[in-house]
């Protein structure tokens, strides 16, 4: 999600100024030079209506406005960079969605069971009125109401299950297969609420006075929960902190600045936003007394980690308050405004970008205006120095590059397609995680949980009864291998080197299952713990074998490596 800047007045009595006025004002602003381009605008615009005014009254079928004019927008925008986007009025609950996290339903993950064709209750949400009613990973949806919702689209069912807050409805769901099998229909009184995903889903002590916390988005006050965290696990005897922006996509600059405000002290210059217009220029301090500002940190970050996740992390590099650990962040300096449009639209516009404390902005990509929308990564090579406050040296233009590189296991081609369903639709491990819950009324507490080796033994008789097959990335790279020495001549002179690779390389499923174990057992033990303990369960279970955790953990009990790495030069003369 992007980094938000305040949003633009466009209605009521704030904005009183006719859109005229409103252009002339920002044309003011502009360098005179840039006025001069004002004839080209006006005269494009007004070709571009006399086109469709040409379509609308000749063209052979009747066009669709809001269609026609619509995708003409969009590639527009496709030519500037992905960010600026527009949202016509049947859209714009959409991005106050992605804004503020919240909607209005049920609280569950829905899916596709690909192997039964049904709509299937997924993960219920905690405290949600999903979970308040009991439905269960596994229930068959089966209708909203009087409107059945079999054979229906994921898209479809989900749309029937949102609603305004406070409406009621009866959900019929199946559960324990069909009659013949012992299942049996339920029904279920649910009344929608506001929906808001926790942004963060889990804080607690991992161990040695090491607290852990997750931020997953930037959203509305996240920072008065990331406050309660901190408070909690001090009170707790938290005396360092691994602060886990993995997979944040970013969110509201303004909560970004009151997170990194809790580390550092007031009145610190964070962000500077630079635009095309004054309005667009602006600098971001922090304005309250900080929570701490010397405990150990270290924050996570990866690939996924970008916008406000990367002002938060960047700016407590730059300021030599936290280790950043993990791997490259994704590179997002741009900023954007979500700006009123008549007719209840709005367009979530890109206007600056942003600078964090060492003056670096971390954008890697250049987006330019010719040919569509070309993206050029930034080359290492053409990336500018920086100093953080105590004099090491940073860069910009490729994202935040971490303090210390620790790459995330990565998980086995099998593993995966066992979490996605197989390429047969066997859905093997959502089954068995279904029928596990079923049989097994509680289990350990989440962080201790863990299947037994009988468990698995039955989960992989499983896997090799039901057929599972998946994209064997060995084998289509021998294939390759085939063809490539068949097309140059050597295949003939090599085939008994070729045979005995091949034989080699042959599918084995179950000793697979038995080499990848330790990550399908992880995969199992997580997915089991959140139909009993929610997402909070998962993360919980997880920590343990969480390779980028453990060594953050590890550097944080190390305090001499932890302060040489924020302080090189330290006692050299």
């Amino acid at each position: 999600m992007p980094a938000m800047g305040q949003k633009a007045k466009g209605k009521g009595k704030t904005k009183q100024k006719t859109e005229q006025a409103e252009v002339k004002e920002v044309a003011e602003e502009l360098p005179k030079k840039e006025q001069n381009h004002n004839f080209e605008v006006a005269r494009q615009l007004e070709t571009f209506s006399a086109i469709y005014k040409q379509l609308d009254m000749m063209y052979v079928d009747t066009l669709d406005p809001e269609v026609t004019v619509g995708n003409g927008i969009r590639a527009m925008l496709r030519s500037l960079d992905p960010y600026t986007e527009y949202y016509p009025a049947s859209e714009v609950k959409d991005l106050r969605t992605m804004l503020t996290g919240k909607y209005a339903g049920i609280g569950a993950l829905i899916k596709h069971d690909m192997r039964n064709d049904r709509i299937v209750i997924d993960e219920p949400y905690e405290n949600m009125p999903a979970a308040e009613v009991g439905l269960k990973k596994g229930d068959v949806i089966l209708s909203i109401d009087d409107s059945t919702m079999i054979g229906k689209e994921v898209s479809y069912v989900s749309s029937r299950l949102r609603g305004e807050p406070g409406t009621t409805f009866v959900l019929k769901v199946q559960r324990g297969g069909d009659k013949a099998h012992g299942g049996k229909t339920l029904n279920f009184k649910i009344t929608r609420k506001a929906i808001q995903l926790p942004p963060v889903p889990y804080y607690g002590l991992i161990g040695d006075g090491v607290g852990y916390l997750q931020l997953t988005q930037f959203t509305d006050d996240c920072s008065r929960d990331i406050r309660r965290a901190l408070v909690d696990m001090r009170q707790q005897g938290m005396k360092s902190l691994v602060f886990d922006l993995r997979n944040n996509g970013g969110g509201a600059l303004a909560e970004a600045i009151r997170i990194v405000n809790m580390f550092v002290p007031k009145g610190i210059t964070l962000v500077t936003t630079k635009g095309k217009i004054k309005r667009s220029n602006n600098e971001y301090r922090t304005e309250q007394e900080p929570l701490d500002t010397v405990m150990p940190t270290v924050v996570l970050t990866n690939g996924n980690s970008a916008s406000a996740s990367e002002i938060t992390a960047g700016s407590l590099q730059d300021l030599d308050r936290a280790v950043v650990m993990g791997t490259r962040t994704y590179g997002k300096g741009l900023v954007q405004l979500p700006v009123d449009l008549p007719h209840d639209g709005s367009l979530k516009l890109t206007t600056s970008k942003y600078y964090i404390p060492s003056g670096r902005c971390i954008q890697a990509v250049n987006y330019k205006h010719t040919g569509g929308g070309y993206r050029e990564h930034i080359p290492d090579s053409l990336t500018r120095e920086f100093k953080t406050r105590g004099g090491r040296t940073v860069r910009d233009g490729g994202g935040i590059k971490p303090d210390v590189e620790v790459k995330a296991d990565s998980l086995p081609n099998i593993a995966f397609y066992l979490q996605q369903g197989g390429l047969d639709s066997t859905e093997v491990m959502f089954h068995y995680v279904v029928e596990y819950i079923r049989n097994h009324p509680t289990i350990a507490p989440a962080k201790d949980f863990r299947i037994t080796d009988n468990d698995y033994a039955e989960f992989k008789k499983r896997v090799v009864e039901s057929g599972f097959k998946y994209d064997r990335e060995t084998s289509k790279q021998f294939e390759e291998l085939v063809k490539m020495a068949k097309f140059e001549g050597y295949y003939d002179d090599a085939k008994p080197e070729f045979d005995a690779l091949k034989a080699k390389l042959r599918h084995n499923l179950e000793r697979e299952l038995d080499n990848n174990s330790k990550f399908i057992r992880q995969l199992l033990e997580a997915e089991i713990t959140a139909a009993y303990y929610f997402q909070r369960g998962a993360i919980a279970n997880s920590l343990w074998s969480d390779t980028q955790v453990q060594e953050a953990k590890k550097l944080l009990l190390d305090g001499e490596r932890y302060q040489s790495i924020l302080h090189p030069d330290a006692g050299k003369q």
